[in-house]
C-alpha cells in the first residue's frame, strides 16, 4: 500500500500538537504528541460491530471525543493502515475487517478531519519507522504479530521499499506452500500460519478445546505440551520468513512487536532460537530484540508520519 496525502495545508505553528491513528483488525489507538515530542493523550478502544456503517460511526465518535480533549486541534494526522489501498484511494483489501472493501480513504479521512492535513500508510512500514528510531539503528526488520502479520524495513536510515512505491508485506511470504488458506486467498502465507488468530486456531485443536488469548498466556506459564507446541510453530514459522529476508536485505536488528507476541512469555527469544538454528554457516542470525515501545509501534509510527508533513 502506497502512502498518501491529503492535502498538505499550512506549514504547522511552534506549539503544534501531532496525532497518530493506528487502525487494526481488533481495535483502534490514537495518540496525540506535542512538537517537542511530550505526550498529550493517548486513547485505545475495540471495535464494537461488523459493519462498515457501525465502524465509521464509532471511529466518527472516538475521533470527535477525543479531538475535544485537545486545544488548538491538530496541525497533521498520520494514520496507519493495514489495508491494501489502490492508486484511486479505495480499500481493494484488508481480510480482517473485509467490510471495508471499496471505501474511499480519502473521503472518509476529510470526513473525520476537515481540512486537517492527512497522510497514511501501511502499518508494519510505520512500527519499523518507528523501532528503528528507538533504537537509533539505520538496518532494522520489523515484524508485529497481532491480527495478522505485518513487518517493515528500514535500511540505511530509510524506509524499503518507501512510503510511496509500496508496503513490505512480510506476512504474506510464504512460508509453507502446502499450509492452510489465508485471507488473502492464497495458501501457506506467513499470516495464515503465524497471526494471533492462527496461533490460538493450532492451540484449540492441539488441546481439544476452544484457547482465547488469556487460556494460552495461563498455558505458557504452566508448560502445556498444547500452549507450547502451538506458540513454538508460529515463532519457527517466523524464523523461516525472517531468515529469507536476511539473506536478501541483511538487517542488523530484528525488532519483534505486536499487541499478541507481546504479551506471551519468551516469544521473542523463542523466535531468535529457530533463527539460530536455520542460520547458514558464515551467515550469522541478526540480533533479534522485543519491541521496545511496546505492543503499540505503528501507533508511534503513525505519530512519526504526521510529523514528516513538516518537510
Amino acid at each position: 500500500m502506497t502512502a498518501r496525502v491529503v492535502p498538505l495545508g499550512r506549514a504547522p505553528q511552534q506549539d503544534a500538537t501531532w496525532l497518530g491513528l493506528d487502525l487494526g483488525g481488533t481495535k483502534v489507538a490514537l495518540r496525540a504528541e506535542t512538537e517537542d515530542g511530550g505526550l498529550v493523550r493517548e486513547h485505545l478502544f475495540r471495535w464494537r460491530g461488523r459493519s462498515l456503517e457501525s465502524d465509521l460511526a464509532q471511529l466518527a465518535a472516538e475521533v470527535s471525543l477525543f479531538r475535544r480533549q485537545i486545544p488548538g486541534g491538530f496541525a497533521g494526522v498520520g494514520v496507519a493502515l493495514p489495508a491494501t489501498v489502490g492508486g484511486d484511494g479505495l480499500i481493494t483489501s484488508w481480510p480482517n475487517r473485509p467490510e471495508w472493501l471499496g471505501l474511499d480513504v480519502p473521503q472518509t479521512l476529510h470526513a473525520l478531519f476537515g481540512d486537517t492535513p492527512v497522510r497514511w500508510a501501511d502499518d508494519g512500514d510505520l512500527g519499523a519507522l518507528a523501532e528503528a528510531r528507538a533504537a537509533n539503528c539505520d538496518d532494522v526488520l520489523y515484524v508485529g504479530v497481532g491480527t495478522g502479520v505485518g513487518g517493515g524495513l528500514v535500511a540505511g536510515g530509510a524506509l524499503v521499499p518507501g512510503l510511496y512505491r509500496g508496503s513490505f508485506e512480510i506476512g504474506h511470504l510464504v512460508t509453507d506452500a502446502d499450509g492452510p488458506m489465508c485471507r488473502c486467498g492464497r495458501r501457506g502465507c506467513l499470516q495464515a500460519t503465524a497471526s494471533g488468530p492462527a496461533t490460538l486456531a493450532r492451540a484449540a485443536r492441539l488441546r481439544g478445546a476452544e484457547v482465547d488469548y488469556d487460556d494460552l498466556q495461563k498455558g505458557l506459564i504452566a508448560d502445556e505440551e498444547w500452549a507450547v507446541q502451538s506458540v513454538d510453530r508460529s515463532c519457527h514459522r517466523l524464523a523461516v520468513a525472517i531468515t529469507g529476508v536476511r539473506e536478501l536485505l541483511h538487517p542488523s536488528l530484528v525488532v519483534v512487536g505486536g499487541g499478541f507476541a507481546e504479551g506471551l512469555p519468551s516469544f521473542t527469544e523463542n523466535v531468535a532460537r529457530h533463527m539460530a538454528t536455520l542460520a547458514r554457516s558464515g551467515v550469522p542470525a541478526p540480533l533479534v530484540k522485543s519491541s521496545l515501545i511496546g505492543g503499540l509501534s505503528t501507533l508511534h509510527g503513525a505519530v512519526v508520519l504526521a510529523r514528516l508533513m513538516r518537510a
